[in-house]
């Protein structure tokens, strides 16, 4: 029997099946004849709809059914889909305006849908969605990401969703009218669009019996299933949701998207199956963005370079609409490592949302805290310069003293463990930070620019702290898990029977993970927040409590012993008096063979009370060609606390996928919409993502302190890599153009902005 020990570095073995071509995803395993469905959508930003004549695509050849927002209210339909709102810093609630599912009397952002229709095939659907008469009054779009301009929904003035704060504001008055130093940054974030390698879609058929089967590629089934019963007025037991494999979520196919619950009234319509697949540049119009704000931060440093107050103005684009965790992202989130591992108590965020006439935006891998670690990392690079000291050294400075810990934050963070000074200087020594000034000068002789950029990252695990774990033990000699997340690619069929293993002595080979289905399933959180690993392992070890205590009392029955006296030792159970040492296969089959079926599933529930907060230093180097603009990234290096791990060669690979989506969006990556609402980057001819070749060979290691919050002392890793990418990169970039004398410079550092960068400084060219 395999036996795997902590921290064993274990092959995934999904990949098998993906690289074979035999993954599961939602379009592969539609039913065999069911219609093909097309969504029409807004071409333009804003703009009143005057006409919608659908009769000349009803009647087309091979068309089924065409829904618009009329129809389904007229099938009572819920066609406003929910949000959560954040409560205002004078006491009342932020805005919710409606969003239906389908446009009603007006567009508010290209791409929006307008209506679906049904075929028997997907190009006779395409061709009556062409046939569809749409004319409309156009609005002045609202694009700016800044209050007023024209009005998007009635009731809503200067465009203003909510604005919020959390913080003490007279203490950070108080501190800046004492300080030694203040500087004020103005740092942007700009938008990014998710680009997962499988577009969003999702396949309706009826059971029998009245009850529903919805398939979607998202990040778990359990929201979808209470969305869909709203939706569509059926008890949630007559819904079933099922999640195949799911190439990639990134946060973005967490949250409800209207074009699921359609699909699904079309298939209760026409009792017939129904599916649909988004198009690559149907995403990129469609999808919930990332990011997209802008923030004043204001730093105040007493005479020892001590940070001592810190103020943040931030401006957060929502898009069109309220998506389903838009306004918590920029506020609540945000927040929870605000101010980032600093000892610092004197601390203000205010953050405004804003309606726009562009795509909503919400969760994107880190969802608020790669945000928020942005802006304090790019100002303690821009106040180290301005101060004339170090920036590694204004870090240490001002670091959280690992005796502090357990450490409670500005914003009321319980921080669980970290040693900071040990983490950065294992970096220090792993980037080569010694030798950099001899690769500078090397550059220059070759006439380009090199810059080296720190960013020091906490983050924070979110989502649901409750989770759900069943063994069962099947007649064939196998076991088979039953898990509450959600895997898009993260690898957890793996690491889910490799901690099961461990914990059990079950071979991994003979547990199977099961996933993704609300009727095999009650309940679970899904997949978001970097929850999975603490939060489901915590419930694996319930359930493993559960089956040694039922298996114990079982054997001291059959045995005649005391139960207390029989041992489990992560692999056999030990019985006294007897050289009768079962495994935990061998006592469920005993317990089969005696008619027990009582003693072959067994689940906990168990709940997180405190998160973890994993943590670690990231080193960018850049080389810049100041003739081209371009930006290479030469040498990039990570040191991680991540607590105790489970499977490194996993780790490894998040933190990997991670990096690279903060560096695309640091240096290629930028959702563009003209004055007119138009999004221009909708291909990816024009939205530059990242290739192998943008990035090095990345330099990973671990430097761990076990959190004190769950039994196994982890800490979730699946985010933290692009909350500290994002900045690292920028900063070495701008420490690569300071040469040049460029002060100040965001993101992204494509290689015209940074041609102009060098220009307007009076620098450019050799």
């Amino acid at each position: 029997m395999e036996k795997f020990g902590k921290s064993q570095p274990v092959k995934r073995v999904e990949d098998q099946r993906f690289l074979t071509g035999h993954g599961r995803y939602v379009d592969d395993i539609a039913p065999a004849g069911a219609l093909r469905a097309v969504f029409l959508r807004a071409p333009v930003a804003h703009a009143r709809i005057t006409e919608l004549d659908v009769s000349a695509a009803r009647a087309a050849p091979g068309v089924q059914l065409v829904l618009t927002l009329a129809d389904l209210a007229a099938e009572g339909v819920q066609v406003n889909m929910k949000s959560t709102v954040v409560r205002n810093a004078d006491g009342s609630r932020g805005t919710r305006p409606d969003r239906p599912l389908l446009a009603g009397d007006r567009v508010r952002y290209v791409g929006e849908a307008i209506a679906m229709v049904v075929a028997e095939t997907l190009p006779q659907a395409r061709d009556a969605a062409e046939m569809i008469a749409l004319d409309f009054e156009d609005q002045d779009p609202h694009v700016a990401l800044a209050p007023g301009g024209p009005q998007l929904h009635d009731g809503i003035d200067d465009n203003i969703a909510f604005d919020w704060a959390l913080g003490d504001a007279a203490a950070v008055d108080s501190a800046i009218a004492g300080a030694a130093h203040v500087l004020t940054y103005e740092i942007s974030d700009n938008r990014v669009i998710v680009n997962s390698m499988e577009p969003r879609g999702a396949y309706a058929e009826p059971e029998g019996n009245g009850r529903l089967h919805i398939a979607v590629n998202g990040q778990g089934v359990w929201g979808p299933k209470a969305s869909a019963a709203r939706h569509l007025g059926l008890p949630p037991e007559d819904i079933r949701v099922t999640n195949p494999d799911t190439g990639g979520g990134f946060g973005m196919k967490g949250m409800d998207h209207p074009e699921t619950f359609v699909v699904a009234q079309a298939a209760r319509m026409l009792n017939r199956p129904v599916r649909w697949m988004a198009e690559r540049t149907e995403s990129m119009l469609s999808d919930n963005a990332g990011r997209d704000l802008a923030t004043t931060a204001t730093l105040a440093f007493d005479a020892d370079h001590r940070l001592i107050g810190y103020r943040l103005e931030t401006l957060a684009n929502l898009g069109a609409y309220n998506s389903q965790f838009a306004q918590p992202i920029q506020t609540d989130l945000f927040s929870k490592v605000a101010p980032g591992v600093y000892d610092l108590q004197a601390i203000h965020l205010r953050c405004r949302g804003i309606y726009t006439n562009t795509a909503p935006v919400d969760a994107y891998r880190g969802a608020g805290r790669p945000e928020a670690i942005y802006v304090l990392e790019r100002a303690m690079d821009y106040a180290a310069r301005d101060l004339g000291v170090d920036p590694w050294d204004l870090h240490r400075r001002n670091f959280i003293p690992a005796e502090k810990f357990p450490y409670t934050s500005a914003t009321g963070q319980a921080y669980d463990t970290g040693d900071f000074h040990r983490v950065l200087d294992l970096l220090e020594h792993n980037a080569d930070r010694a030798g950099f000034a001899a690769r500078r000068a090397e550059s220059q002789a070759r006439g380009k620019l090199r810059g080296l950029g720190l960013c020091y990252y906490i983050e924070s695990i979110l989502g649901d702290p409750e989770e759900t774990a069943r063994v069962d033990f099947n007649a064939d000699g196998t076991a088979a898990i039953f898990v509450g997340t959600q895997s898009n690619g993260q690898g957890h069929e793996t690491v889910f029977a490799q901690f099961l293993a461990d914990q059990t002595g079950i071979p991994a080979d003979r547990i199977t993970v099961v996933q993704g289905d609300s009727d095999l399933i009650a309940q679970g959180g899904g997949t978001g927040g970097s929850r999975s690993v603490t939060v489901q392992n915590t419930a694996t070890l319930g359930a493993v409590a559960a089956i040694t205590e039922a298996f114990a009392a079982f054997l001291a029955e059959r045995e005649g012993v005391a139960a207390a006296d029989i041992t489990f030792d992560d692999e056999r159970f030990r019985i006294p008096g007897s050289n009768l040492t079962p495994t935990m296969l061998e006592v469920a089959e005993m317990a089969r063979a005696e008619g027990r079926g009582d003693l072959l599933s067994h689940s906990r529930t168990t709940r997180l009370e405190n998160r973890s907060f994993p943590n670690g230093a990231h080193a960018a180097e850049v080389e810049v060609d100041p003739d081209t603009g371009k930006v290479t990234l030469d040498r990039y290096t990570v040191v991680d606390d991540f607590g105790n791990l489970i499977n490194p060669m996993l780790v490894e690979g998040q933190v990997h996928g991670g990096v690279v989506q903060g560096v695309g969006q640091a240096l290629t990556e930028h959702a563009h919409y003209d004055a007119d609402g138009q999004l221009i980057t909708a291909t990816f001819m024009d939205y530059a993502m990242p290739r192998a070749d943008d990035v090095p060979m990345f330099g990973f290691a671990t430097q761990s302190t076990p959190s004190r919050y769950n039994p196994m002392g982890m800490k979730g890793c699946g985010e933290a890599g692009t909350v500290g990418s994002m900045a690292a990169t920028a900063n070495a970039v701008r420490d690569a153009l300071a040469a040049r004398g460029v002060a100040r410079a965001d993101m992204p550092f494509t290689p015209h902005r940074v041609w102009e960068l060098l220009h307007e400084a009076g620098h450019g060219g050799s």
